[in-house]
């Protein structure tokens, strides 16, 4: 079953991207694991399934289960108003809840996010709550009602990040890893939200003859510029400033085990009746129907096949995990390349894996 995905992956290294990690999963076994190309270019080091990258968004559905478990516990409601837990943002008193913010439909702006970086060697004494104000006073208005429409904005799993910390006492990443990746038995070599040995993690680039490329003077920092390596310019290590909407770091592997775990009869993160609800459609405020449930977005091919997914993108690194609920498998891929096209490259890709059952 491996081999039918093989020779799809080897095409999209080098013109595409330096290189990759996929991993396809059902709820006990490993379909099809693959590491292809480069991790580092100039050093020739190949990528392997232990070298990290960034998940960027994906990380937004393992807030979206932090949530639903505090939900669970009776700790918040979905439909708790979100100034109960965060009360001092510009977006008080208009209406905002939990559910908004998870469906983003709460009516927040979205400014491009590339700046909200910080350089490995900062992160220590970097201050996350004095970086989510600086941006929060940047943008202070809505841009429609709550509850109106799907419109994506990254501030909103932000603040959720936040509501985690009042409600669980603990920091993001702490609560994350000992409420999800510790009961996944995911190791911090695997998945976390710091790089865990920088000689082991991938470098990320940009491609040089690409529009984001031209642009970057406007979209980054120059401190994320590294030297050219043939024809990618390479990224410096960094982490988001808001671990909730986009911290994570680890290995096609490390996302897999959510995946395996979500394709379980069994979550070991949530009830039966708390991951129904995690996977369930959502609305607006009209009953309107949104491309999204409280923690995916819902993908449809012509031909009726259905899944769920979360892509993720940023400063270096793309990537793509998805749930094919009707087929029993979960898929992982991800590049060192920002201009990658996951969903592009997953039809293809998943497609000849799931012919194979």
């Amino acid at each position: 079953m491996s081999d039918r995905v093989a020779p799809t992956l080897a095409s999209l290294v080098g013109r595409q991207t330096p290189g990759l990690q996929y991993v396809a999963v059902d709820a006990t076994t490993t379909l099809a694991a693959h590491a292809m190309g480069l991790a580092r270019i100039a050093e020739r080091q190949a990528m392997t399934m232990s070298h990290t990258m960034m998940a960027y968004s994906m990380t937004k559905t393992f807030t979206a289960i932090a949530v639903l478990q505090l939900v669970e516990a009776g700790r918040l409601g979905l439909d708790d108003a979100m100034d109960q837990y965060v009360p001092d943002t510009p977006y008080a008193n208009t209406g905002i809840t939990i559910r908004h913010l998870l469906t983003h439909t709460a009516g927040l702006p979205n400014p491009i996010p590339l700046r909200w970086v910080h350089l490995v060697e900062s992160h220590t004494g970097f201050d996350e709550a004095t970086a989510r104000r600086e941006v929060l006073r940047a943008h202070p208005r809505l841009v429609r009602a709550p509850g109106e429409r799907f419109a994506y904005t990254n501030i909103g799993h932000w603040l959720l990040g936040a509501i985690v910390e009042r409600v669980s006492g603990m920091s993001y990443a702490e609560y994350v890893r000992s409420a999800l990746l510790d009961r996944l038995g995911v190791p911090a070599t695997a998945l976390d939200f710091t790089i865990p040995d920088p000689s082991r993690h991938a470098n990320g680039y940009l491609a040089k003859y690409s529009v984001i490329n031209l642009l970057k003077g406007f979209v980054t920092d120059r401190a994320l510029w590294g030297g050219y390596e043939g024809r990618w310019l390479r990224l410096e290590p960094h982490h988001l400033n808001g671990p909730a909407f986009g911290g994570l770091v680890g290995t096609a592997h490390g996302i897999a085990a959510l995946l395996q775990d979500q394709l379980r009869p069994e979550s070991v993160l949530l009830s039966a009746s708390t991951k129904q609800l995690l996977d369930a459609p959502q609305f607006t405020r009209a009953h309107t129907p949104i491309p999204m449930t409280l923690g995916w977005h819902i993908g449809r091919a012509s031909d009726g096949l259905t899944w769920l997914f979360k892509e993720g993108g940023g400063g270096g690194f793309h990537s793509e995990m998805r749930l094919y609920p009707a087929h029993g498998v979960g898929t992982v891929i991800i590049v060192n390349s920002t201009t990658f096209h996951s969903a592009r490259a997953l039809d293809r890709i998943d497609r000849a894996l799931l012919v194979s059952r």
